[in-house]
Formats: C-alpha cells, sequence, structure tokens
C-alpha cells in the first residue's frame, strides 16, 4: 500500500508543498527479488565510529532495519572502521547503546570493517593482478593537481577538464605488487606511496580518475592495534565489505549517488558478490546542524555540555530532552523516503514528541517563578486533600492526591498588578480557578521593600470546590498552584534551538556557523516547585508539567536537587500535518 505524506518543506525547487512517495525502495527491491537478482534481502547500518550518532542517523537505520523487516530479511550492523586517526571504542558503545535505545536489534550481526583488512589486502592484490590498479608515488597535492581536482563541492560535479596521467601509472604488475607488499611490511613512511585503481582520467566523474585505494598512516587503531600501517579507503571499504556479508541492499544517502559507478567498479573488479546501491534523500532539520564534523566541534569547544547536551541533534540529547523512541521514529516514517533533498521543520518532529508524550506522561503541577499566594479566608494549619487526574488521556492512570491550604505557590507571571488588555488572571478584584480546587477572588498584594510584589491576597469561594461553581462565578481563566508547606525544591533546564536561524550553515563569506548560536538557548531556573511525587521521579521519567510544557527528570541534581529538563511546550506550532493512508 502506498503511503503518502504533506508536509511544509523547502526543497531545491523553493519552498512549498511537497508529496513524496515513500516506497521506491521497496519498489526496487521488489523488481530484483521478481527478476531472480536476489533470492533474500540484507541490508545493513554502517556508521563510522568517529562520532555520535544524530537524528539523520535514525532516518538512516529506520530505513535498513524496516526494509528488512518488511521482505523478511535481515539487518547487520557494522562498523566501517578505516581511519584510525578519528575512531574511538567508545563511539561504538555510544553507537549501539543508541541504535538499541531506538529499539532495534540485530542479533549476531555485528561487524567490524577492520575485520575484513586481510581480504580487503587480498582483493586490492587481486585487482593489482588484473592491472588495474597501480602505486603512486605522486603527493597528495601533486594528485589533486594531475586528477584536476579544481571543484570543491565534489558531490555537484558535471563535467571538468581530462586530468593526466601519473607518470607512476605504467608501472608493471610485478613491480606494482612488490611495492603494495612494501607498503604494507611498513618500509616507506606516511604519505610517500598510495595505492590506486586505474580506471580513467578523463572521466566526467572526478571519483572515477583513478581514485586512492590505500594510504600509509601509522595509526593507533582502537581494534587491529598497530598491525597495520596501511589502511584502505572507504570508496574502497564499503562495497567490498558490503559483498563480504553479501548484502543485497545497500541503502545510502543522497551525497553517495556520485560514488555509485566506483561502489559497482570496485565489486565487478574484484568479482565479489554484486551488492546494489540505491540512494534516499538525506534528513536536515531547521535550526539544526546535521554533521559529525561540526557536531564534534561544539563539544570540543564546550558550546554544548556534551554530545548528549539536550540542545544538540544526537539520540543522546534528544533523549536527555526527554524525546521517546517512539516519537522519533513517528516523525521519521511521516516525513516519508524521498530522493530530492528537503529541510523538515523541527516543528513537526516537536509535533511528534508532543504527540506521543500527550497519550504517556503523567500530570503534575509545578510552579517555575514563584510567587507567594495567600489565601485570607483559610484557617492557618489545615489543610484539605484534594484529587488531581494523572492523565486524562488514559484512564487507567486513575488519581492522586494534592493538598490545598492557606499559603500556596503560583506563577509570577498569572498576577498583575496593573493588567493588560484581555489579560483574564489575577489582578485586585478579579477572580480565577484555581486547578481542581476553588475560585479565587485576588483582594490586593504585599510588596517588598523595593516595591515589588511579594505575595498576592484573595479569598476563596467554598462553593467552589472541584469545578462546581454557581452561574455567578464563572471565571475566565483556571490557573495551576502548589501547596507550600508540600511543594518540593526542583532545578529545571529550559531548552530552545540552539542556533537561531533556519540554516545556520548558511553564512556570509568569511563568517562562521558559531556565529548563528542562540545565546538564549538555555535558562537555568535554579529553584522551582513541584508536586512532592516528584522526589521519587527516575531519571528519564517523563511529566506533563500542568499549562507549562513537557518535562523529563535528568541524571543530573543541583544542590541536592532533582534537575528537570524541558522536552516541549504544549503549544503546537505546526500549521499543517496531512497524512494519507
Amino acid at each position: 500500500m502506498e503511503n503518502k505524506v504533506t508536509t511544509i518543506v523547502d526543497n531545491e525547487a523553493g519552498a512549498g508543498e511537497t508529496t513524496v512517495s515513500s516506497n521506491f525502495i521497496s519498489d526496487f527491491i521488489q523488481e530484483d527479488l521478481a527478476s531472480g537478482r536476489f533470492t533474500e534481502v540484507r541490508t545493513r547500518f554502517p556508521p563510522e565510529p568517529n562520532g555520535w550518532l544524530h537524528i539523520g542517523h535514525c532516518k538512516a537505520f529506520y530505513i535498513d532495519f524496516t526494509m528488512a523487516e518488511q521482505f523478511g530479511g535481515t539487518c547487520n550492523l557494522r562498523f566501517d572502521d578505516t581511519n584510525p586517526e578519528k575512531e574511538d571504542v567508545s563511539y561504538v558503545e555510544a553507537i549501539k547503546r543508541d541504535v538499541r535505545w531506538m529499539g532495534y536489534g540485530w542479533g549476531d550481526r555485528e561487524f567490524y570493517a577492520s575485520d575484513y583488512y586481510e581480504y580487503l589486502y587480498e582483493l586490492a592484490v587481486k585487482i593489482i593482478k588484473k592491472g588495474h590498479a597501480y602505486v603512486d608515488d605522486l603527493s597528495e597535492e601533486e594528485t589533486s593537481l594531475y586528477r584536476g581536482t579544481n571543484v570543491a563541492d565534489k558531490n555537484n560535479i558535471s563535467e571538468t577538464p581530462p586530468g593526466k596521467n601519473s607518470p607512476y601509472r605504467g608501472r608493471s604488475i610485478e613491480e606494482n605488487l612488490d611495492l603494495f607488499a612494501r607498503m604494507r611490511a611498513g618500509e616507506f613512511p606516511d604519505g610517500a606511496k598510495t595505492l590506486r585503481a586505474k580506471i580513467d582520467m578523463a572521466h566526467p566523474n572526478l571519483l572515477m580518475r583513478d581514485p586512492v585505494m590505500y594510504r600509509i598512516r601509522r595509526d593507533y587503531h582502537y581494534r587491529t592495534k598497530n598491525n597495520w600501517c596501511i589502511y584502505p579507503m572507504y570508496d574502497f571499504a564499503h562495497p567490498l565489505s558490503d559483498a563480504k556479508e553479501g548484502i543485497t541492499h545497500s541503502l545510502c544517502s543522497l551525497e553517495y549517488e556520485i560514488h555509485r559507478p566506483l561502489y559497482d567498479w570496485f565489486i565487478r573488479e574484484a568479482e565479489v558478490f554484486p551488492s546494489r546501491q540505491i540512494e534516499f534523500a538525506r534528513l536536515n532539520l531547521t535550526y539544526t546542524v546535521m554533521s559529525k564534523r561540526w557536531l564534534l566541534k561544539l563539544v570540543q569547544e564546550k558550546y554544548v555540555s556534551g554530545w548528549d547536551d539536550p540542545r544538540m541533534p544526537t539520540i543522546a540529547g534528544l533523549r536527555r530532552r526527554g524525546y521517546t523512541p517512539e516519537a522519533i521514529r513517528s516523525f521519521v516514517s511521516q516525513i516519508g523516503i524521498a530522493k530530492m533533498n528537503s529541510t523538515v521543520d523541527i516543528a513537526f518532529l516537536e509535533y511528534c514528541v508532543r504527540q506521543d508524550l500527550n497519550k504517556r506522561a503523567r500530570r503534575v503541577m509545578s510552579v517555575l517563578k514563584p510567587l507567594k499566594l495567600i489565601i485570607e479566608n483559610w484557617e492557618d494549619g489545615i489543610f484539605e486533600e484534594l484529587e488531581a487526574i494523572n492523565n486524562p488521556e488514559d484512564p487507567a492512570a486513575g488519581t492522586r492526591s494534592i493538598y490545598f491550604g492557606k499559603e500556596l505557590w503560583i506563577e509570577q507571571d498569572d498576577f498583575q498588578e496593573v493588567p493588560p488588555h484581555k489579560y483574564f488572571r489575577l489582578y485586585p478584584g478579579n477572580s480565577v480557578r484555581l486547578r481542581y480546587g476553588y475560585v479565587v477572588t485576588c483582594t490586593g498584594c504585599d510588596k517588598d521593600a523595593d516595591g515589588g510584589v511579594s505575595a498576592v491576597r484573595c479569598t476563596y469561594d467554598p462553593a467552589t470546590k472541584g469545578g462546581n461553581a454557581p452561574d455567578n462565578r464563572k471565571v475566565k481563566s483556571t490557573i495551576h498552584w502548589l501547596s507550600v508547606k508540600h511543594a518540593i525544591p526542583i532545578t529545571v533546564r529550559v531548552y530552545g534551538a540552539l542556533f537561531g536561524v533556519e540554516k545556520p550553515m548558511e553564512v556570509p563569506e568569511g563568517a562562521s556557523f558559531l556565529d548563528n548560536l542562540n545565546p538564549n538557548s538555555l535558562e537555568v531556573i535554579p529553584l522551582a516547585y513541584a508536586e512532592p511525587l516528584l522526589a521519587d521521579a527516575k531519571t528519564e521519567d517523563r511529566y506533563q508539567f500542568e499549562r507549562l510544557g513537557y518535562f523529563v527528570r535528568d541524571p543530573d541534581t543541583f544542590e541536592d536537587r532533582p534537575v528537570f529538563n524541558k522536552t516541549v511546550g504544549l503549544k503546537d506550532t505546526w500549521k499543517k500535518i496531512e497524512q494519507k493512508l
């Protein structure tokens, strides 16, 4: 069944409404199975362990795992660890943790490209013996010059003038085999020689102009230690690792479309399993940077507290902010799988988490910026137990008890001594309902020595308990509150977008994306108050603070107080959601 999703996006044709089919990958797979090209489906998720996963990777492994599941196949988790300088076991563990948290398992199908180093080396020897690879002595700069690499963005290459053959391209097979073996043995310094594929230096695709297969680097590898001093390039290792695992469909983001001819060339020349590469559009979000390179810069230069900073688009950051795996999967499934790059409004991601948390989050009351409310006609030292609903979306969640007394906390914003137009909360002479409690009428306020309001005074109407009210006591506003006696202190972190512009990577010449950081992306409220049940909240317990938004218990504490992070507000800013199934 075709699944179509209509969203408001910014695409290459300009902002507007775009309808995409999410089934073009499954169409290809069905064709391959029907034609007999493959008899089963095997996919893989191949992250490089050089950083933590972000929400763009969620789209990738959502596609990898669900396509395998749809056709009764399997999906491998493989770490493409061929760049020892940037890779680390800590990243491996972070990636595995995040994929599991998202709800995906891989059983015993965990693999590493580094386990294939001997296999890859033998395939390189095989290609040399066919006369289709050679050892080159050109430096990196000379290689670029000979290739004609004068275009900065290799993903937007159309045609460039022909390159020039390396003077070492004509070496004999015997000499190349000898030199390649000596490269492995460590006879040459780093960067002195490379192994290059012999393809076509006049090819319109620069990536096909004798690409490098191996380079000499004496970097310590977190798995193979110092056993190797030559390392395969990604474009060589990736297709042949796919082939090694019998991957039928290598699903990649769209920037790898230009790499596909090279992917197919290495598979053909190595004479291995004919894996097929299929590309899909990567995920881009407004107000978000989606590159591990730049996210690493934010971490290393301490613009954020770490990879799991709740402002980061990493899975760990979203998790710490209170997002659920179900909400993220819902988001990824609804944006569809397209062949055209687009940017999705982050408000849609917030919509998805809001929809999910509305069903599962327990309601509580919390006051972030407290102001004391004194009920003048309530007897001091007397407390009344009231009943509050835990979740109106889930009757099975039941109710809880809250306590009403003479002194309460309310939000500072819920009182104005001189109210603006259409202000319906507390001001002298006005009445509001206290959630689950009584209607109260403001009689005035107390002030401190500086003239600031220190307390609000009111009277309550006993006839209005729990929603009851005579016809002449209807009010236009209901506010939340806490008993001063029973409330517990908490610390709250309120997060906004990390960047202040929709497209933070679009900067004028000479500027940095760091210039677009939002200086107000984090507000820390050291002392707020909440219902006493939050004292027992565990890390990742999620709540709706009534009238304020959704919050999650953070692993941190502040001066022995529990810390809660704001996930998202209650107000939905997503204007159009239209899904056709």
